[in-house]
């Protein structure tokens, strides 16, 4: 069947093996859940705030450690996703978020929510690059960047089953079953573990490498890359979480505090409506990557979420806010898309899932300190000021990436077991440092 489909043709679903729709159905259900429960918290940080006695700028301390935290799950969970299997490490991960989600429903203070959150950043870190490295594995080069746009997509599904789970759970039984309900993605662990193999790509690299073997690939390699994708990701994230973990406060929270004077219901209403306009995003950057480029649409798809959050901060009026929102939602969270096949094809099968979970990660665990400076700015300049300062972040993101990161776009995923330290300028493909003969090619059978 595959051989019947035209290589020219856009549409990424036509020809897709069973193997290629399990892979991208668990990473995406993987993806959709692992944001839920990352998220139920910025849902439920009022009556966090108000049942411990604490502040914002305390939440959003604890917000930050969450980050910071699935840098550390991204390298554990990347590192056993090259060592012993994609899926294998799917499912560890998601069990971690999981009974880390259980936990926080469970506590009963600040300190002991702030240890259940670091549990819930090892599983959502480790996740994201395990579920990445098995789509781009198993899908064509030719419809890597829209393949993966869908997947990235589920994070708008989880952002918005977060707030339908808090309007739904919250007002009946209290904050802390919004989190116990977020055990639900534990069940999807086994489903992943039964019926998805593993690429064939990670299972013809060879011999696996070491955690010092790997880490010595991923450091020394080509370091000059690694540190731009981290230095871009971290700047675009700070833009992110420094926006969205505070925009259900902002419009929760009086108009007397700098916020819009929403109800619970109403915030949670409005949200669900931006990740509309953030799916959008996402999907579309997949389209606008694989044609114009990667660069391109990372710096266009940044400078527009930029221009998006002062406005979004000043308009006035129901359908300016819910125009303006939708789509610095879809501009200022789109580009997600582009991580997971950017960083997929720079680095080798080898260190693949650990480079991916390790760049992403580590951008996200460098943007931590973004909500707590949002959170204790908004203390003395109100919520929405204190938001508006993260457009700095968005256009920072722009110009790393406009000068310094290597365009991708079509190359095919390479393995490393044959590659030699040369620099990136002797490497006939554009790869750095990874000669032409030690590409992966798209064969037919992979569409």
């Amino acid at each position: 069947m595959g051989d019947a489909v035209s290589p020219t043709d856009n549409r990424w679903y036509r020809g897709a093996t069973r193997d290629q729709w399990r892979a991208f159905w668990s990473a995406y259900l993987g993806w959709m859940l692992d944001v839920m429960d990352l998220v139920i918290f910025s849902m439920v940080i009022v009556y966090v705030i108000s049942d411990f006695g604490s502040d914002r700028g305390t939440a959003g301390l604890v917000a930050s450690f969450t980050l910071l935290a699935s840098a550390v799950g991204g390298v554990v969970f990347g590192y056993l996703a090259d060592r012993i299997g994609r899926t294998r490490s799917m499912v560890l991960s998601i069990l971690c978020y999981s009974l880390g989600t259980l936990l926080c429903g469970l506590s009963t203070g600040m300190a002991m929510l702030l240890v259940a959150r670091l549990v819930v950043g090892l599983g959502v870190g480790g996740e994201w690059g395990a579920g990445t490295a098995l789509v781009t594995e198993t899908w064509p080069a030719r419809h890597r960047g829209k393949v993966i746009a869908w997947v990235q997509s589920a994070f708008a599904s989880g952002y918005a089953l977060a707030a339908l789970v808090t309007a739904l759970v919250v007002p009946a039984l209290g904050w802390r079953w919004a989190f116990i309900v977020g055990v639900a993605p534990a069940a999807l662990a086994f489903f992943v573990r039964r019926h998805t193999a593993e690429p064939a790509v990670w299972a013809e690299a060879g011999e696996r490498l070491g955690p010092k073997q790997a880490m010595r690939v991923l450091l020394t390699r080509n370091p000059k890359v690694l540190v731009v994708c981290i230095l871009f990701a971290a700047a675009a994230m700070c833009g992110y979480w420094g926006l969205f973990t505070w925009i259900p406060n902002y419009l929760a929270s009086p108009v007397s505090e700098g916020g819009r004077g929403l109800g619970v219901l109403s915030s949670t209403t409005w949200i669900v409506i931006l990740q509309v306009g953030a799916a959008v995003g996402f999907v579309s950057f997949g389209y606008v990557a694989d044609r114009v480029g990667r660069k391109i649409a990372f710096v266009a798809y940044f400078v527009l979420a930029a221009l998006c959050v002062p406005v979004f901060v000043l308009v006035d009026g129901t359908a300016l806010i819910l125009t303006v929102g939708a789509v610095m939602a879809l501009f200022g969270t789109g580009f997600y898309s582009g991580f997971g096949p950017a960083l997929a094809e720079l680095f080798p099968t080898e260190v693949r899932a650990l480079a991916q979970g390790f760049v992403y990660n580590t951008g996200r665990a460098a943007s931590a300190f973004a909500p707590a400076m949002v959170g204790f700015a908004a203390s003395s300049l109100g919520v929405g000021t204190a938001m508006a300062t993260t457009a700095g972040f968005y256009l920072l993101a722009a110009v790393i990436v406009a000068f310094f990161l290597p365009e991708t776009r079509g190359r095919e995923l390479m393995s490393g077991r044959q590659e030699t330290p040369t620099a990136a300028e002797d490497a006939p493909d554009g790869y750095p440092g990874v000669p032409q003969r030690n590409r992966v090619p798209d064969t037919p059978d992979a569409r």
